[in-house]
């Protein structure tokens, strides 16, 4: 039986995608996957790697509106799209609301699921600005905390509500 001889070099795919409002445009692995290529190639590192597996949710962002886990998307699925990284919602140095709720709630310990959680969070508020408590556990069911025990997580994120209301 004739060995299989793996090619040399692994033809790039061009892909082209907004991620935070800017638009990028660049050469990857068809393999690559999108945090990866959020992290390597743009540089984004605020989207974390936990598990690999879509457990723990730390890798979430939206795509076209719809939260993805990247750790399992490839970079080259995302051709086209629109992206938006925790980078993303703040503005001019300036905390994203959700982003203030969640330190003033103390929703966050280590801080290593944040990221995840904040994008869950601002999806759940785009579709539901009074959200109850089994709104916002189903919310950030995809996302893993071992650190805070949850309920200033959900405090964060009825204030995150409360606050858009208010505004």
């Amino acid at each position: 039986m004739p060995e299989t001889a793996m090619p040399e070099t692994i033809e790039k795919i061009s892909v082209t995608l907004k991620v935070n409002g800017k638009e990028y445009q660049r050469l990857v692995e068809p393999r690559m996957l999108l945090v990866e290529f959020l992290r390597e190639e743009l540089d984004l590192t605020g989207t974390h790697v936990g598990c690999d597996t879509t457990y723990c949710g730390a890798c979430t962002v939206l795509m076209n509106g719809a939260s993805v886990k990247s750790c399992t998307t490839f970079a080259v699925q995302a051709d086209g799209a629109e992206l938006l990284t925790v980078e993303g919602l703040a503005h001019n140095g300036e905390l994203h609301p959700i982003q203030k709720a969640f330190g003033d709630a103390y929703g966050l310990q280590c801080g290593y699921c944040t990221p995840g959680l904040l994008i869950s969070t601002y999806q759940l508020l785009e579709h539901n600005t009074s959200p109850n408590e089994k709104d916002i556990r189903k919310a950030i069911a995809g996302n893993t905390c071992r650190c805070t025990g949850y309920q200033n997580i959900f405090k964060a994120i009825q204030l995150a509500a409360d606050n858009r209301k208010g505004a």
